[in-house]
């Protein structure tokens, strides 16, 4: 896995993995990599400084903010949103890991009553539900309860 800097012909500018440089050229080639600030395709690599291990020790509070949960500390404006939207989501409804289909299902056949749900789906799952009429979403963040 490789990790580039990526910017959009806007200037807007974000990071993403990849399996390889051919992986990324091949995704760019077919127009798969979008701006997530704007949508643009036209999408190029950015100058990224690689990252080096310095001759001076930190303290435990600084290596422990450092290894906090990426959503406890947003960099800009992207990921307030997505922190915001995490919180909203764990707050308001229930985790039901990967019982979500089955959960999901049962709701909309009124075998159990309704509630918010957020959990976990293999992809033919979620199309299965989509194609059953059921109002399912994919989230654009890990549960908490599936990070270190």
């Amino acid at each position: 896995m490789i990790r580039y800097m990526l910017q959009c012909e806007k200037g807007h500018r974000f990071e993403s993995w990849f399996p390889s440089g051919d992986g990324f050229d091949a995704l760019v080639r077919a127009g798969q990599i979008d701006c997530p600030d704007c949508g643009s395709r036209e999408i190029s690599k950015s100058l990224m400084a690689p990252a080096l291990a310095s001759n001076t020790r930190k303290s435990s509070e600084q290596t422990r903010a450092q290894n906090a949960h990426p959503l406890s500390t947003p960099r800009n404006a992207r990921e307030e949103a997505l922190a915001a939207m995490r919180r909203a989501v764990e707050e308001n409804s229930d985790y039901v890991g990967m019982k979500f289909s089955s959960e999901a299902r049962k709701m909309h056949a009124g075998e159990i009553p309704a509630r918010t749900i957020h959990g976990e789906a293999k992809l033919e799952e979620a199309r299965e539900m989509i194609e059953e009429g059921i109002a399912v979403m994919p989230l654009p963040f890990v549960p908490g309860r599936k990070t270190n």
